[in-house]
C-alpha cells in the first residue's frame, strides 16, 4: 500500500469496504486520515480480563470483555418459517448478559454456537435491555478472542471509541492500525523543547499509545500529551484576546461630575469590603486608555449590581452613557425599579424635582409602545439618558447611543457573542466591558473559558441576609408529604410573608417540551416506559386556588404573559398585594421582594443544580430565614435525586458548581447550548486537568512574551489559528 498522509481522505485505510467508510464519514463526521488518527478512544477494556459491570441503563449501548457460560440453538417459527436462534449466556466481573442471535439456516446458527463455546472470550457489544429480571445485550456483535486471526493482533487494553450506530469497535481497531503504521508527515505543534520543558510525548508516539497500549501507563503518557496540547492551544487563543483587547484604544472615564459622589454619601449601609475593593478596582480601570474587560461573579444577593451602579455613575460623571443588558423583560423591569429606586432624585435629571445634576434611567424593551420606545430612543441617542437599562432590543440597528461608555451584561452566558458584539459597536470607540453571573464559577473554567476576562469574585454577602434552610420532599416515599407543603405555605402567609411556587412548564398542553419517560419494571420483569405530565404554572395555579390555598391571593407568571401583565404582577407582589406567586424560572435572577421568604419547586429534578441555586436565592433576602422546599418523584439513590440532596446539603454555590460540573460536564455548563456549539473541549476536563491548564497557562504567557506572533513556532501558531478563526472561538468568546 502508499504511504497516506494526514490530509488523505479515509478511503485509504477502508478499502473496498465503502460501507463503513459512508458510516465513518457522515456518522462520525470524519473525512481524513488525520481527523481519523485524533479520534481517540473514550475509555478502554482490559482483553485480559472480563469487565467490571455494575448496573446498566437500560438502552445504553455497552462493550464489555465477557466469557461465555454456555450456548445452545433453538428452532422457532415466525410468518410460517422455521427459524433459529443461537443463545449465548456470557459472565462479566459482575452481571451476566445472554445475547441471541438470529438466522434462517440451522448451519448459520451452529457457527455461532462454534464459535461462541462455553470458556471462550471475547468482546461483546449491544444495547442493554432488561427481560424477566435477566439482563439482555439486544442487536449484539461480537469480537471472540483466539490463537490466531485477527484477534490474537488485538493490543491487550482494547480501545473504546465514540461510535455511531452499525459501526463497531473493531471497525475502528482494524483501520486505526492500518493509518497508524502507513501515515507520515504528522505535524508536531509541540516543538521538542516544549516537549522537553513540559515531559510530553512526541504526536506519534502519543497517537500509537493513545490506539494501541499495551498497559495503563502508556495510556497515561498519551493522555498527558493530548491534555497538555489542547491546554496549551486554547491558552494560547485567549492570551492573545487579552493582548488584542489591551492594544484596543478607549476613551478613559475619569469623572468630572458629582453623581457617584452624592450617591455613595446617601447610601444607608456600608459597602462589604469586597464591594469597596472591586469598586476600586473597576474605577482604576475605567480610568485607563484601553477598555476594562471584566468578569465579576459572586453569589446571589452578594451586591454585584451596586458595584455596577457605581460603575455606571462613574462613566456618565465622565460625560459618556451606561448600559445594562439583561436576559428578560422580568429582570430588566426589576433592574429599572431598583436603580430608580436607589438613586431617588439623581435619576431625574432634567424633570421638575429631579437633582440639578442628576441623570436620566430609561428602560428598552421589545414590547414597549411605539410613543415609549420612541422617546427612549430619543432620550439614548440624544445623551440624555445616562443609564440605559434593557433586553436584546438594545440590539436592533435602530438603537443609537450618544457616548457608550461602558456595557455592563447580567447574566452573561445568556447571551452570545455575536449579542455582545452587537452592542459593543455601538460606540464610537471600545467601550469599558463588564459581565456579571450569579452562577458561582470554578477558578480553572473561568480560566478556560472566560480567559479573555479578568475575573473578580464577590464572596462575601451584605449585612440582612438570612441564612437559607432547603429540604427535600420526596414523592416516591413519601406522596402524603406533598399536603404538609402547602400547609407550611398557609403558615407563611399566616405570618405576613410571601411565597413563589415554581413549575418547570407553563400549560399542560403536549406542544410544550413538558412531559418525560418515565421507566420502570413490572411484575413480570418487562421495561415499562411511560410518560409523566410535570407541573404546570396554569394547572398548579387551578389546583390550589380552588384545594389547598383556597383563600389566598394567588397569581401566575410566566414568558408568555404581555410586558404588561408580567410588570403588574411583579409589582402587585413586590407591594404585598399577592401571597403566593406560581411562576416559571422567569424568577430566578435578579428578582427581590424582601417579604418572600418560602420558594416551592415542583418537579425540582426538571432544573440543575446552578439553576437550583440561583432560584432560591430569590428568598431569604430581607433579614427574615428563608425556606426552599424541592418537591421531586425521583428515586433515592438516582442521579436526579443526588443533585437534590447536593443542593439541600450546602449553600456554597461554588462548590454547587463543581458538583454540576462533574455530573454535567462542560458541554452545558460550559454554554454550548447557549453558544450554539458543541462544547469545544475534546480530552481536556476542566475540573480534572486544574494544573495541566495552571501549566499550560504560564507557559501560553511565556511564549507569546518572548514572541508575540509566534513565528518561531508556526505549527502552533496555524493550530492557534485555526481555533481563532473556527466555531470555537465563537464558543470560547461566548461570554
Amino acid at each position: 500500500m502508499v504511504a497516506i498522509t494526514p490530509d488523505s481522505p479515509v478511503a485509504a485505510v477502508f478499502g473496498r469496504s465503502h460501507a463503513k467508510r459512508k458510516l465513518v464519514e457522515e456518522g462520525l463526521g470524519i473525512r481524513t486520515i488525520g481527523e481519523l488518527l485524533h479520534h481517540l478512544p473514550r475509555r478502554y477494556v482490559a482483553s485480559t480480563e472480563l469487565s467490571e459491570v455494575a448496573e446498566p441503563v437500560v438502552g445504553q449501548m455497552m462493550s464489555v470483555v465477557g466469557e461465555v457460560a454456555s450456548s445452545r440453538v433453538t428452532e422457532f417459527w415466525a410468518h410460517k418459517k422455521k427459524q433459529f436462534r443461537t443463545e449465548v449466556r456470557i459472565r462479566t466481573n459482575g452481571l451476566d448478559f445472554t445475547l441471541s442471535f438470529f438466522s434462517p439456516y440451522a448451519a448459520q446458527a451452529e457457527k455461532y454456537a462454534a464459535e461462541m463455546r462455553p470458556g471462550s472470550r471475547g468482546l461483546f457489544t449491544g444495547k442493554a435491555k432488561l427481560f424477566h429480571h435477566t439482563w439482555q445485550l439486544e442487536q449484539p456483535h461480537q469480537l471472540m478472542f483466539g490463537e490466531d486471526g485477527e484477534a490474537a493482533s488485538l493490543p491487550r487494553l482494547l480501545p473504546v471509541y465514540p461510535l455511531t450506530h452499525r459501526l463497531y469497535v473493531w471497525d475502528l481497531i482494524r483501520v486505526m492500525a492500518i493509518a497508524l503504521d502507513l501515515v507520515t508527515g504528522v505535524t508536531d505543534v509541540l516543538t521538542p523543547e516544549l516537549r522537553r520543558e513540559h515531559d510530553v510525548l512526541d504526536i506519534m508516539t502519543a497517537l500509537r499509545l493513545a490506539h494501541r497500549p499495551d498497559d495503563y501507563a502508556q495510556v497515561g503518557a498519551a493522555q498527558k500529551r493530548f491534555r497538555f496540547e489542547e491546554a496549551l492551544v486554547l491558552q494560547l487563543v485567549l492570551a492573545r484576546r487579552r493582548a488584542a483587547q489591551r492594544a484596543l484604544g478607549a476613551r478613559a472615564r475619569t469623572g468630572g461630575g458629582s453623581l457617584l459622589e452624592r450617591f455613595d454619601a446617601r447610601l444607608p449601609f456600608e459597602l462589604t469590603a469586597g464591594q469597596r475593593e472591586i469598586g476600586d478596582l473597576v474605577e482604576e480601570e475605567l480610568g485607563r486608555d484601553h477598555p476594562m474587560n471584566r468578569l465579576l461573579q459572586g453569589e446571589v444577593g452578594s451586591g454585584k449590581t451596586l458595584v455596577a451602579l457605581r460603575a455606571m455613575l462613574r462613566v456618565v460623571d465622565s460625560g459618556g452613557q451606561a448600559v445594562l443588558l439583561a436576559p428578560t423583560e422580568v429582570l430588566a423591569q426589576q433592574h429599572h425599579r431598583s436603580i430608580s429606586a436607589m438613586l431617588g432624585d439623581l435619576a431625574q435629571g432634567g424633570m421638575l424635582g429631579g437633582a440639578a445634576d442628576g441623570t436620566s434611567v430609561v428602560l428598552l424593551t421589545g414590547s414597549m409602545g411605539k410613543t415609549a420606545r420612541d422617546r427612549a430612543l430619543q432620550q439614548m441617542s440624544s445623551g440624555e439618558a445616562g443609564i440605559v437599562i434593557g433586553t436584546h432590543a438594545l440590539l436592533e440597528q435602530s438603537v443609537d447611543l450618544a457616548d457608550l461608555g461602558l456595557v455592563v451584561v447580567d447574566e452573561q452566558h445568556r447571551f452570545g457573542v455575536e449579542q455582545r458584539a452587537a452592542l459593543t459597536d455601538k460606540a464610537g470607540t471600545p467601550p469599558h466591558v463588564l459581565v456579571m453571573t450569579a452562577t458561582p464559577i470554578p477558578r480553572t473554567v473561568a480560566m478556560t473559558v472566560f480567559g479573555d476576562l479578568e475575573t473578580s469574585v464577590l464572596s462575601e454577602l451584605p449585612a440582612g441576609r438570612a441564612p437559607i434552610q432547603t429540604n427535600v420532599v420526596p414523592l416516591a416515599e413519601q406522596p402524603t408529604w406533598i399536603s404538609r407543603v402547602w400547609e407550611r405555605v398557609r403558615e407563611e402567609v399566616a405570618a405576613g410573608h410571601q411565597v413563589y411556587v415554581v413549575c418547570p412548564r407553563i400549560s399542560g398542553d403536549t406542544s410544550e417540551e413538558g412531559e418525560r419517560d418515565q421507566v420502570d419494571v413490572d411484575e413480570d420483569g418487562e421495561v415499562v416506559t411511560t410518560r409523566r405530565a410535570l407541573a404546570a404554572v396554569e394547572d398548579v395555579h387551578a389546583e390550589l386556588t380552588a384545594g389547598p390555598l383556597a383563600g389566598l391571593r394567588v397569581a401566575v407568571l410566566h414568558g408568555r404573559l404581555g410586558a404588561d401583565d408580567k410588570d403588574r404582577t411583579m409589582r402587585a407582589f413586590a407591594a404585598g398585594d399577592i401571597d403566593v406567586l406560581v411562576s416559571t424560572t422567569v424568577i430566578e435572577v435578579g428578582v427581590d421582594v424582601h417579604n418572600a421568604t418560602t420558594m416551592v419547586l415542583l418537579d425540582a429534578d426538571r432544573f440543575g443544580v446552578s439553576q437550583l441555586h440561583q432560584l432560591r436565592g430569590r428568598v431569604g433576602r430581607g433579614g427574615l430565614p428563608g425556606l426552599c422546599l424541592l418537591v421531586s418523584r425521583a428515586e433515592a439513590g438516582s442521579p436526579a435525586r443526588d443533585r437534590l440532596d447536593a443542593v439541600a446539603g450546602t449553600t456554597d454555590g461554588f462548590e454547587l458548581s463543581r458538583i454540576d460540573l462533574e455530573q454535567r460536564r462542560e458541554g452545558d455548563v460550559l454554554g454550548a447550548n447557549q453558544s450554539g456549539f458543541r462544547s469545544s473541549l475534546v480530552s481536556l476536563r476542566v475540573l480534572r486537568d486544574a494544573a495541566t491548564i495552571d501549566r499550560a497557562r504560564d507557559a501560553a504567557e511565556s511564549l507569546l512574551a518572548a514572541d508575540p506572533d509566534l513565528a518561531a513556532t508556526p505549527d502552533l501558531a496555524a493550530a492557534v489559528q485555526a481555533i481563532e478563526l473556527s466555531s470555537a472561538s465563537g464558543f470560547l468568546e461566548k461570554s
